[in-house]
């Protein structure tokens, strides 16, 4: 049920003998935060008295409004509030018919849209041949939930990981075998020894790149030295009038040297650390040209070398079984998994059609893109004849119509990466790829608590499976401490407190996640995400499983709550009853702002408002001692819908509920 969509309707016929443009003044009806001013306002009447050619005022269009308007069977009288608001209260018994008939449905109210063209979601996409890092949880649990919403509202979604199976990192892996690896040892433990390898060898490139950057990192530092010494000066000498500006300069280029420094000491911890390690020492000194030599592993692999490509056809498997483990646990599914390999015989293609409808054009040896809205051209072909990303996602962006005939196509991808989204949409307009609707899903930086992206102390970014495995025993050592443990009738087994323990822990990384809008960065806390109270999964979980105990002592089945509402009816004896069922109801606003933002938080602020509403109804209203068979009847069909639908709302934030806590 979709409470502004019904009002919406009725203001639309009333509006038709006040605009040409009902609609645009209908959709201008909200819930209300106070629940004094009811449970929806409407706030057309003001924009509609600017228009008014008689010059009637706000108050007056509105109260020919509520005149015309029909309401009676949904709200209370509408009341004219403040310049011309319009109060709307839902009437009693429309909430309680409401619930009585969402009683038994599994959707619970939430209509489906009627349409053949799918969405596809592309995210995840993390690169196949390393361990997947805290950097991926982000796109693999938002395109998650945006799949799992964008389905149950009735959408045909397409979900496809865009494996990175085809770059440097393979050129990486492949070089790392060659020089470092014992075959026996990978054929008998391969993800372990590719993941070893692949740090080795990154280790060395990146000891090489930062060696070589040394003299430019200097003379950035000697350069910005001078800036501030300028800058210094200046400020010394400026006039009041001009001294606040000459500040900000100063400031700016202090800045600007600080991150020279940065860069420079960061550099050097790395040259450092390898120099000074026994075995990564002699290793960068006999491969002085690994950089290089990397990148041309990886072109031998792209030209189609018969050694290269039976190492990718032996390593990729192992390296897919590696993310598939973590993709179960996490419970993550995708309807296609095809990776940058699987595009690459079509690159030839896309750039010679990119080249006959005069978009590409040589720039010192490499194929480019330049359009007049960016300052830099987009890159579609190195000088020496390899692909880039942009490429890739074009003949991707071609595939995808072609096979899926989609309406929207979602790239949930990380903010760092807009730009090279705006060019690919540009481009794909130029390209004649315009007749669908890209959306560049973009989401922010998980931090540690010390407000940095979170990393290892060796400055690597901290595995996904250890965090995930750290949320788990965190979440054991809350909801199965000892003192909790002592209350439960049975007593709860190993097994049981592990699949809580699982349930919870996980839950807490992708609620947390999830309850930020995607586009803000945020800072990971354990020990928040798996409290049993704030805004924690842990809570929402909690909640369901108080309900599940309450229909449980009740004794009451579906069927059983059903007779029972067919019997006594459904009839308001408390606030918070009323207070739950109108919160029970947004749900389906809930999803459509989901789908209308690409931002599953909205989702989560639903579920623990509702949550909060239900602790404010089980506070107020006894079920199981209800003073009436009526008011118990109510009472028990409200606990049911209301796990009912928290328990699809977790479903579909791609969160475990479990039947206690």
């Amino acid at each position: 049920m979709h409470v502004p969509h019904l009002l919406q309707q009725r203001f639309i016929d009333a509006l038709k003998d006040f605009t040409d443009r009902p609609e645009q003044y209908a959709s201008m009806i909200r819930g209300t935060s106070d629940p004094k001013h009811g449970d929806y306002q409407a706030n057309c009447a003001m924009p509609l008295a600017k228009q008014s050619k008689d010059g009637k005022n706000p108050r007056e269009i509105a109260a020919m409004l509520v005149a015309k308007l029909e309401l009676d069977d949904i709200c209370e009288p509408p009341e004219i509030a403040g310049p011309g608001f319009i109060n709307l209260k839902l009437r009693d018994r429309f909430l309680t018919d409401s619930l009585a008939n969402m009683l038994g449905d599994d959707r619970c109210g939430v209509a489906q849209v009627e349409t053949d063209k799918p969405i596809v979601i592309d995210f995840s996409s993390p690169n196949v041949a390393k361990p997947m890092h805290v950097g991926h949880i982000r796109s693999t649990v938002i395109g998650d939930s945006l799949a799992r919403t964008l389905r149950f509202l009735g959408y045909p979604v397409v979900t496809d990981n865009h494996l990175g199976d085809w770059g440097t990192q393979f050129g990486i892996i492949i070089y790392g075998y060659k020089h470092f690896g014992d075959p026996d040892v990978v054929e008998s433990n391969p993800v372990t020894e590719l993941a070893k390898l692949y740090r080795i060898v990154n280790q060395l490139v990146e000891y090489r790149k930062a060696s070589k950057s040394l003299p430019k990192l200097k003379q950035t530092i000697e350069d910005a030295r001078q800036v501030v010494t300028e800058a210094k000066d200046t400020v010394e000498q400026a006039e009041d009038k001009q001294l606040k500006k000459a500040k900000k300069t100063l400031a700016a280029a202090e800045r600007r040297l600080a991150g020279a420094e940065t860069g420079l000491a960061s550099a050097e911890e790395k040259i450092l650390k390898v120099e000074q390690d026994s075995d990564l020492g002699p290793k960068a000194i006999a491969h002085a040209n690994i950089d290089t030599e990397v990148l041309e592993e990886t072109a031998k692999l792209h030209r189609g070398d018969p050694e290269n490509i039976s190492l990718w056809n032996r390593f990729l498997p192992h390296c897919k079984d590696e993310i598939n483990r973590i993709y179960a646990r996490l419970d993550i599914h995708f309807d296609h998994t095809l990776g940058e390999s699987f595009y690459h015989p079509m690159l030839a293609d896309v750039t010679a059609k990119l080249e006959q409808l005069g978009l590409a054009s040589d720039s010192d040896g490499a194929l480019c893109v330049f359009l007049p809205e960016f300052d830099a051209p987009m890159i579609i072909r190195k000088q020496d004849g390899a692909y880039l990303y942009a490429t890739t996602d074009l003949a991707t962006l071609e595939y995808r119509l072609t096979e899926f005939n989609p309406s929207e196509i979602l790239y949930v991808v990380d903010t760092r990466q807009s730009e090279h989204f705006e060019k690919l949409f540009a481009v794909a307009d130029h390209f004649g790829l315009s007749e669908v609707k890209l959306v560049h899903v973009n989401f922010g930086t998980v931090l540690g608590e010390d407000g940095r992206p979170m990393k290892t102390r060796s400055g690597t970014l901290i595995g996904l499976e250890s965090l995930l495995n750290d949320a788990v025993d965190r979440a054991k050592q809350v909801v199965c401490n000892p003192e909790r443990l002592v209350n439960f009738d049975p007593p709860m087994d190993a097994e049981e407190q592990d699949n809580i323990a699982e349930a919870v822990g996980i839950g807490a990384i992708k609620f947390a996640d999830l309850s930020h809008h995607r586009t803000s960065d945020y800072r990971f806390n354990l020990d928040k995400m798996v409290a049993l109270d704030g805004n924690t999964s842990a809570y929402v979980q909690y909640s369901y499983a108080r309900m599940q105990k309450i229909l449980q002592n009740a004794n009451a089945s579906d069927d059983d709550v059903a007779a029972l509402v067919r019997e006594h009816g459904v009839e308001f004896t408390h606030i918070a009853e009323r207070n739950l069922v109108l919160q029970l109801i947004r749900f389906e606003e809930a999803l459509n702002t989901v789908h209308k933002d690409y931002a599953p938080n909205h989702l989560v602020d639903y579920l623990l408002e509702t949550a909060k509403a239900y602790s404010r109804f089980n506070d107020n209203c006894h079920v199981l001692k209800a003073e009436s068979k009526s008011i118990r009847a109510t009472r028990l069909a409200i606990v049911f819908h209301c796990k009912q639908t928290l328990g699809k709302g977790l479903n579909l934030l791609g969160i475990d509920v479990v039947p206690r806590m």
